[in-house]
């Protein structure tokens, strides 16, 4: 559908329709303490792959992850006919529809895939090389936004304000060299440099915004910004309004904004960037191993990235318009469709965004910080327990997680684990099973498992799921730092 191309409809529907938006870094961290797993430098540069390793070109490291505190469940429902409708239409009550919201609703989306990747042991430590694709989509909406949207025009608040709204999505090519050794008898570090190039970057911001309530519009105001750069090429257009001076004569004024209705392509390498991976871990005890690492500290800079900013005086909007929804075979403008359609007209006029011209956007990547601490069980060596705390150092789109797991390795082969963690988007189960063979090896596993989906796939309530594969070529010796 042509229109959920919008940034707009992505603000609003990221959180119930996840397949239209963009899928950065999103690792399986259920494998964290895994000594068979060959990705565990991408989590901590100080660990080694136990082989030499050539990973399969596209599927040696392939995982997707959406990480929600919402749900396709708190934005559509089922009418008595068992059809579905938004959660704008008359038939779903705003208290139903509002106690199911946060007061922050997040909304992350990831994919990382590796292009090649080969580890090998040499020059006193690990060494790895890794070409990957990351991508990345990040979503915070306040609850006064849907709450605006579905009582605002039917008697709820004269006025509403929109505080730290916005939405941030960034993709980019990395190759990355990484290195790892002990320096100590018990004290092993690692670090990484990665090269960036910038494939695509948008940036939505609403720092405030302000809706009253005027005879039957609301007149809008606010302060926001939304720049964009790379392969997606988001075009202007001219548009023409009439404008009353103060001696009250009306003339006509040409102003430039987006035009969402004809995203083209642009260039395919929009930006360049640099980051720095680091890591650390220590033998505290013979049972206790303790590690610590921070990734990502980098940024990517975009050229000719187009720069556009609400309007300084305030603009008219005249609310949000539902269309009661009938089935799929049902007169055009009754659609499931037709109504997320017509709400991301709405949403444009709502966001009123003028170009202020093009300039260069240089943005940081999101630092990501892992702790972690790993003791094994005394009665049988092959069992650990560990304890992985993660945090996502982005502004107002960081998140946190403390990951439990138990880890197993009964064979030179094989091991696997199970994990509970609790994070900023509420509590989930991962796994992990990882063959590791010489000459061949596979793992599959999720931070999140989900266990009830829609026909498409989603997650129904909390959109927290997360698969993760890889096919790779161990060979030689096993070794260790």
């Amino acid at each position: 559908m042509k229109r959920r191309n919008k940034i707009a409809a992505a603000l609003l529907f990221a959180a119930s329709i996840p397949a239209v938006s963009t899928w950065a870094q999103n690792s399986l961290r259920s494998a964290y303490f895994l000594e068979g797993y060959t990705y565990r430098h991408q989590m901590n540069p100080a660990f080694a792959s136990e082989r030499n390793y050539v990973g399969m070109p596209v599927l040696g490291n392939f995982n997707i992850g959406l990480q929600s505190n919402i749900g396709v469940s708190n934005f559509l429902y089922k009418l008595p006919n068992g059809d579905l409708t938004t959660f704008l239409n008359g038939s779903v009550s705003s208290s139903e529809f509002l106690d199911g919201l946060k007061n922050r609703n997040r909304l992350n989306l990831d994919v990382d895939m590796n292009i090649i990747s080969f580890g090998f042991h040499k020059w006193g430590g690990f060494n790895t090389f890794d070409l990957s694709i990351k991508s990345g989509t990040r979503a915070n909406l306040p609850k006064d936004l849907f709450e605006f949207a579905k009582v605002g025009m039917q008697g709820g608040h004269s006025e509403y304000n929109l505080e730290d709204m916005g939405m941030y999505s960034n993709s980019y090519a990395e190759i990355a060299l990484g290195h790892s050794r002990k320096i100590m008898d018990k004290l092993t570090v690692g670090a990484k440099v990665k090269f960036l190039l910038g494939i695509y970057n948008a940036d939505f911001h609403i720092n405030d915004m302000k809706l009253v309530m005027s005879d039957d519009k609301w007149l809008v105001s606010g302060d926001g910004e939304f720049s964009t750069a790379g392969i997606v090429d988001i075009p202007t257009k001219l548009k023409t309004k009439d404008v009353t001076d103060d001696y009250g004569n009306i003339h006509q004024e040409t102003e430039e904004e987006l035009d969402f209705d004809n995203i083209g392509t642009g260039n395919a390498i929009g930006g360049f960037g640099m980051a720095f991976d680091f890591g650390a871990t220590y033998q505290l005890r013979e049972d206790l191993e303790l590690s610590m690492a921070v990734l990502d500290l980098g940024w990517i800079s975009y050229k000719n990235a187009v720069q556009s900013a609400m309007a300084m005086e305030p603009w008219e909007f005249d609310g949000f318009h539902d269309i009661p929804f009938d089935s799929d075979k049902a007169a055009p403008g009754m659609s499931i469709e037709d109504q997320i359609d017509n709400l991301t007209d709405d949403l444009e006029d709502l966001f009123q965004m003028k170009v202020q011209g093009k300039d260069k956007h240089t943005k940081a990547l999101g630092a990501t910080l892992n702790i972690g601490a790993l003791y094994t069980f005394p009665f049988y060596d092959k069992l650990k327990f560990g304890f992985l705390e993660s945090t996502r150092i982005n502004g107002q789109y960081s998140w946190s997680e403390g990951r439990f797991s138990a880890n197993v390795a009964p064979v030179k082969c094989f091991d696997a684990s199970i994990s509970y963690a609790i994070s900023s988007f509420g509590s989930s189960f991962g796994w992990i099973a990882n063959y590791h063979g010489k000459g061949f090896s596979l793992f599959l596993g999720s931070n999140h498992q989900f266990f009830k989906v829609t026909p498409q796939f989603i997650p129904v309530n909390n959109a927290n799921m997360n698969i993760s594969i890889g096919i790779n070529f161990p060979f030689g010796d096993i070794k260790s730092l």
